[in-house]
């Protein structure tokens, strides 16, 4: 799969079923970022405490492939860019400090009958460096999946019309 890291120190995959078609999903995903829509998660962790944005805003949204996403600290790249069925956000090779971070986070939007979509995220990551590997493992492997599993309830919430 395109969203995975060479040699990952951690992987996690979870995903939820909407009542939205994909098309009424995706735009909740490209609107993501730091200073944009936020994360749809924990707001005081991702987002420095900013609410999360409960109405789409077209000039937030990714349109192509090589688009960045503020991070914060950080961009991610955008790989992967296929409306409304698939996005990949990327940090590759990225040094920090005396680290260097693979990350990715895949998400597929897949339909479910007529009127639903099931979301699937995967997370992969890498940290080489001093003690790179039991970082990842143990705070950013775990990290992500606290995160992420909010953030695909907060997006379920919103492409169901619940802002």
């Amino acid at each position: 799969m395109i969203a995975d890291v060479a040699s990952p120190h951690f992987r996690n995959e979870r995903s939820v079923d909407i009542a939205a078609l994909p098309e009424d999903v995706w735009p909740w995903l490209v609107q993501m970022g730091f200073g944009r829509a936020g994360w749809y998660s924990w707001d005081i962790i991702d987002n420095l405490g900013r609410r999360s944005a409960t109405e789409l805003h077209p000039e937030w949204m990714i349109q192509r492939a090589g688009d960045t996403v503020p991070g914060g600290p950080i961009e991610f790249d955008t790989p992967v860019v296929d409306a409304p069925e698939h996005l990949v956000i990327a940090v590759v090779d990225r040094r920090l400090l005396v680290w260097t971070i693979d990350f990715m986070l895949s998400y597929r939007l897949n339909p479910v009958g007529q009127h639903a979509t099931k979301l699937t995220a995967v997370a992969t990551g890498s940290i080489q460096g001093p003690s790179g590997g039991i970082f990842a493992r143990y705070l950013l492997g775990p990290g992500d999946a606290f995160m992420v599993r909010k953030q695909l309830a907060g997006i379920k919430q919103r492409a169901e019309g619940g802002g």
